[in-house]
């Protein structure tokens, strides 16, 4: 989200972006005898209060025009107590961003601007345009990648305004808590990005109520920062209630309800219920033809063509992706990243099926275009397509290619703002294939490098997470970094506990690594613990078929008997004690990986 208020993003656009604002994006009113004081859904927040004083003032194209002396009355200390210089150094900054002269001047002005504003302050009276000008100066912080100055910045703003004093109030302090939230979410710190909008949006109910029409944009833009934060359950309750005020407010199939509702398919594809993310894709469809909406169509038949293959129903996935691929070739080209998304699903859908030849050829056809990108193609439309490829050469057996196009899509994104959980979903899965090709030292770097911007980013209570963590404690036994190992698997017991329950397999997995490690160390009893709690939970819950069972049995007997005797022989090895599930087969490790959504 670019200004200072909630505005409509469809899912598949780069969420939660900043850039250099224009005065229609970034004034705040001040003025509180305005008939419409209300909290916006459009792009502007703001009146135009031309911000020029009465009085007489330097000319602009003046200031701007001397050489020898530039703005000397401007650096003048004692002139910032002009109450007319603080609206003049403002609306300068904005014409200087304007006519292209550059964000470092208009800082500059910017800055003069706050500090005239601050100086002009009555004792104990809010000052709205010391806020406005403190979010002009970290939005231009943020048009020059300078994130961590912007913050400081916006937390001194956000307690300029006094929400109880009225609605202009509120709207100072929305758009700030909105901006901050954005900035945090270019740095990739997801959880207090998330607290900024949460604030913003406690701000708007009061100041609007809770069924107004620009509440549930707010709602909707929430709901995507949970969703990349992996927080489905919160998503899906914020969605629910911005498709409920959409369809009280909005005409039948409004291409707001459809919006909803493809957020709505993708939080329930994402919980495993396909049939209810059909629906909604389905009726989103509908919503879209019924508006001429022949491309966004398309892009929901491609949605609707992958709940298909989720399904096993792979003839009406073909018809959904074939459909949405002759409206991409006909409205864009052939060699459009749309198409060449398409290609990535077909490529899927065929190997799923057993067309290993005809997979390979829509890959080939795929790579082509990212390898020729036409113009307005992004990075991360290439990045995104060349790590759902490697997933596919991965489970061709042939994890050399699969990291060659991993570390592609890294090269591309690695200087890109606000991509860090993308960068540590694509660090994991390099890890993966690092220990696939038996590289542990750089696997358990991958790894490393994952967790550290996963912790950052807010996801160090994600289900993912404690998958990371499980696969980086892999790493370390093989590198017989037993402690460290015990560590991760420690931490990644705790969260899949919490986030997939105690019977979930790749807990089972987890509390079996746990097991073998700790035996390891010579922590026998430990070892023997969870070794008891598992065989329960399997024979209480899950049932013995299971082949995992007699396994486990069989070292749980081995452990007791050993306990019943000094411990006076070196631990076994770590390759007869670790967990069959760790050391699968190429192709399950790809399964595993694949239904952990690593997401471009």
């Amino acid at each position: 989200m670019p200004g200072l208020v909630s505005v409509k993003t469809p899912p598949e656009a780069p969420p939660l972006r900043i850039t250099v604002p224009d005065e229609s994006r970034t004034q705040i009113r001040s003025t509180p005898d305005r008939s419409d004081p209300v909290i916006p859904k459009s792009n502007s927040p703001a009146n135009r209060r031309p911000p020029s004083p009465s009085r007489a003032k330097p000319s602009p194209d003046r200031s701007s025009g001397r050489k020898k002396s530039p703005e000397k009355p401007l650096l003048d200390e004692a002139s910032l107590d002009n109450p007319d210089l603080g609206p003049f150094l403002l609306k300068l900054a904005r014409d200087t961003i304007a006519s292209g002269d550059g964000p470092t001047r208009a800082l500059d002005y910017a800055l003069r601007a706050a500090k005239s504003f601050e100086r002009c302050a009555i004792d104990g009276e809010p000052n709205l345009d010391l806020a406005m000008s403190l979010h002009v100066v970290a939005a231009i912080y943020c048009s020059l990648g300078r994130f961590e100055e912007a913050i400081p910045v916006l937390e001194r703003a956000i307690q300029v305004p006094e929400v109880s004093r009225g609605a202009d109030h509120a709207l100072a302090a929305f758009s700030g808590y909105m901006q901050l939230g954005d900035t945090h979410s270019m740095l990739g710190q997801l959880d207090k990005s998330i607290d900024c909008y949460k604030e913003g949006l406690n701000i708007q109910i009061v100041a609007l109520g809770d069924t107004d029409p620009r509440v549930a944009e707010t709602c909707r833009y929430l709901a995507e920062a949970h969703v990349q934060a992996m927080q489905f359950d919160e998503a899906d309750k914020l969605c629910k209630k911005t498709l409920e005020i959409h369809r009280e407010h909005s005409s039948p199939a409004s291409l707001e309800e459809a919006a909803d509702r493809r957020l709505m398919a993708l939080i329930c594809e994402a919980k495993g219920d396909y049939e209810s993310a059909l629906e909604h894709l389905v009726l989103a469809s509908m919503a879209m033809i019924a508006n001429g909406q022949d491309n966004e169509v398309a892009a929901i038949d491609v949605s609707i063509g992958n709940i298909y293959l989720s399904l096993s129903r792979f003839d009406e996935a073909v018809f959904s992706y074939q459909k949405a691929l002759t409206v991409f070739k006909s409205s864009k080209g052939d060699n459009h990243p749309s198409v060449a998304s398409v290609f990535v699903r077909l490529a899927d859908l065929y190997y799923k099926t057993g067309k290993l030849r005809e997979s390979r050829s829509y890959c080939e056809n795929a790579l082509r275009i990212y390898a020729k990108p036409v113009p307005g193609t992004t990075a991360e439309e290439i990045a995104s397509g060349m790590t759902e490829i490697s997933a596919i050469y991965e489970s061709f057996n042939e994890p050399e290619e699969a990291l060659k196009l991993l570390q592609k899509a890294m090269k591309l994104l690695e200087d890109k703002a606000g991509q860090q959980s993308t960068i540590a979903g694509i660090e994991a899965r390099m890890g993966v294939m690092f220990y696939m090709l038996g590289r542990y030292e750089e696997a358990r770097g991958s790894f490393e490098s994952a967790v550290a911007k996963l912790r950052a980013s807010g996801e160090k209570k994600s289900a993912f997470f404690g998958v990371v963590l499980n696969q980086m404690g892999l790493a370390c036994v093989q590198l017989f970094k037993i402690g460290e190992a015990a560590e991760l698997f420690e931490e990644a017991r705790g969260i899949l506990e919490q986030e997939c329950g105690p019977c979930h397999q790749d807990t089972l997995g987890v509390y079996s690594n746990l097991a073998a490690t700790y035996d390891a160390m010579g922590r026998v009893e430990d070892a023997i613990e969870i070794l008891e709690y598992v065989l329960k939970l399997r024979e209480e819950k899950l049932g013995t078929a299971n082949p995992d069972f007699d396994d486990e049995k069989k070292r749980l007997a081995e452990l007791l008997k050993e306990a019943g005797r000094s411990r006076n022989k070196k631990a076994k090895s770590l390759e007869n004690l670790i967990d069959p599930n760790s050391r699968r087969t190429k192709k399950e490790t790809s399964k595993k990986w694949s239904a952990f959504g690593f997401r471009s």
